[in-house]
């Protein structure tokens, strides 16, 4: 089985609470992928998440870190939490471009998948930004310059394309409430669409291989029936063990 990284799908919220003439402020970390990381670890894979908030510092300096996992997932984390450390934001001193980095552990070998959401992709207001980015480069899609985002209330239905391992014998799939628009890139495989439009897109990059699901790994997109589905574990581990090539 996989060890996995997954950078992002946490936020602070706060709080301003109005009580007459009284108020106060809280404030509270969320995790967006503690139902996924439980799903993957009962599925047999090791999971390292690493929280937004600690990206620009924490996420892999080098080969030799990215080289610790089998997997790195970007889930609702732009690219500027990655291209823009404290030393470079604030002290103005050159480092690492860590998204180059991440093509060029792809493109040897390494493994990524990007999850969406209102800071993937492009995202809400184009403020992902992976738009002419090195990531770019190795994702199965070419990403919009603009806010990319396709809300759908109603929900509507993902219908598998291509049965491969990833796909086969999962059956129907519940409704998603919001994807992304992105253009599959030539050689790449169409393995699940919403409303004729990529949902599930995977590619091989040099010795690498890379996924690109369109829609969220957890609410509001991943609807409650999403969520609830019994293949929803199923599923995930598939798109993992298909991208470490086990």
């Amino acid at each position: 089985m996989a060890n996995v990284l997954i950078a992002g799908e946490s936020w602070i919220s706060s709080t301003i609470e109005y009580k007459g003439y009284d108020s106060f402020t809280s404030t509270k970390l969320e995790n967006g992928c503690a139902h996924l990381i439980k799903e993957l670890e009962a599925h047999g894979h090791s999971v390292t998440h690493l929280f937004a908030h600690d990206v620009p510092e924490l996420f892999p300096w080098s080969d030799k870190e990215l080289d610790e996992y089998d997997v790195v997932i970007l889930s609702d984390i732009g690219a500027n939490s990655i291209l823009l450390p404290d030393k470079v934001f604030n002290k103005g001193e050159a480092t690492v471009n860590r998204l180059e980095l991440l093509k060029s552990w792809v493109l040897n070998g390494g493994a990524l998948m990007m999850a969406g959401g209102y800071l993937s992709f492009a995202g809400f207001e184009g403020k992902a930004h992976y738009h002419g980015t090195a990531v770019e480069d190795v994702l199965p899609v070419d990403i919009l310059p603009y806010d990319d985002r396709r809300e759908v209330p109603q929900g509507l239905l993902p219908q598998i394309t291509k049965t491969n391992p990833i796909t086969e014998k999962l059956g129907k799939f519940p409704p998603i409430l919001g994807y992304q628009l992105a253009t599959p890139k030539e050689g790449s495989e169409v393995l699940l669409t919403v409303d004729d439009n990529p949902l599930l897109i995977t590619a091989s990059f040099g010795k690498g291989r890379s996924l690109a699901y369109m829609s969220d790994i957890g609410p509001h997109w991943a609807s409650n029936k999403f969520m609830d589905w019994n293949n929803y574990g199923e599923f995930y581990s598939r798109c993992i063990s298909w991208l470490s090539n086990n």
